[in-house]
């Protein structure tokens, strides 16, 4: 009885261990399938903000900051620039209210360092910014050409069974030789993207035929030559003297807001040139003109000046350049 009883309990044993292990989860193992690994792996790059990549900022051109002793219009006279387009870019609306340290920029909005356009800029679904300077047109389609129905639509010949002769095969040669070509029904013709019309080029040669501001030629009357404190030449005469346009151009400043110039009128030439004429008694022009090469734009005259002087400057991109260097002899 006592060895029925212990066989009986070691079963019991048995059976209760079996049970424990079938029901124990199995091991995880931390090894990972290459697809899967691949997977997580590109998960974790998406995730990743050090990976991710930050589209470049749209190049914001030439700026310039603000200095003591600035004025809106000293600083257009500097760069070449109308002050009223100058303003217009940097959202001034009084061009005498302008702040130290305040940061402007030297060319039209949406332009690079260089002043030519940027390039459009596309957003992709995943949110990278890419440059697309190309623009494609959509393919013109056809008008009037039919669908083709894919049902009906057959290329086959039609075929005819006609005895052999030779006067038949003779007549389906000379037949097949005056044939038209082959085309299919309900197809168009071939359609080609429209040629691009390139950009207008600006003229490579933008020289100016220059003049001398006061007639005749003011021969011994040059007071003072160009300098870098000078940045032109003044030429004495008598009040009221007439002061003539250098070049054709249109006026973009006339007025005494430039300390130093007095009655100060400025005119644009082309995209390189200036020329400025100050200290003028009378000023005949406005902001906006027009004027031809030797038109009365002014009287000579003494404003913030010690003598009756004209003060002339030819400007190249802003920076002043010698007169004589460019007046006829």
């Amino acid at each position: 009885m006592n060895l029925l009883m212990r066989r009986i309990f070691m079963l019991l044993i048995v059976a209760t261990l079996a049970a424990c292990a079938a029901n124990r989860p199995a091991p995880v193992s931390e090894a990972r399938s290459p697809a899967v690994a691949k997977s997580a792996a590109e998960a974790e790059i998406k995730a990743s903000p050090q990976l991710t990549e930050t589209p470049k900022p749209v190049d914001a051109g030439k700026l310039y900051t603000i200095q003591k002793g600035d004025t809106l219009i000293s600083i257009a006279l500097a760069n070449g620039l109308d002050y009223r387009e100058f303003a217009a870019w940097n959202n001034i609306v009084n061009p005498n209210l302008i702040k130290l340290g305040e940061v402007l920029r030297l060319t039209p909005p949406g332009s690079t360092a260089d002043g030519s356009a940027n390039p459009q800029t596309v957003q992709t679904q995943s949110g990278a910014v890419v440059s697309s300077p190309l623009i494609f047109t959509p393919m013109p389609t056809a008008v009037g050409v039919p669908p083709v129905n894919s049902d009906k639509f057959k290329t086959e010949p039609k075929a005819s069974k006609v005895p052999y002769t030779e006067q038949a095969y003779a007549k389906l040669s000379a037949e097949a030789a005056n044939a038209a070509p082959n085309v299919a029904v309900g197809t168009a013709p071939a359609a080609t993207l429209p040629t691009p019309t390139p950009p207008p080029v600006a003229p490579a040669n933008d020289d100016v035929d220059w003049a001398w501001p006061i007639q005749p030629v003011p021969k011994g009357k040059i007071v003072a030559m160009f300098t870098d404190a000078n940045k032109g030449v003044d030429i004495s005469g008598s009040k009221g003297t007439p002061v003539l346009a250098s070049a054709p151009g249109k006026v973009v400043y006339s007025g005494a807001g430039l300390r130093g110039y007095g009655r100060l009128v400025i005119i644009k030439h082309n995209a390189t040139w200036l020329s400025a004429y100050a200290h003028n008694e009378k000023i005949l022009v406005a902001e906006g003109d027009a004027v031809k090469k030797g038109q009365k734009i002014a009287e000579m005259g003494s404003s913030d000046a010690d003598q009756v002087k004209l003060h002339f400057e030819i400007r190249k991109q802003g920076k002043p350049v010698d007169p004589m260097k460019f007046l006829p002899n």
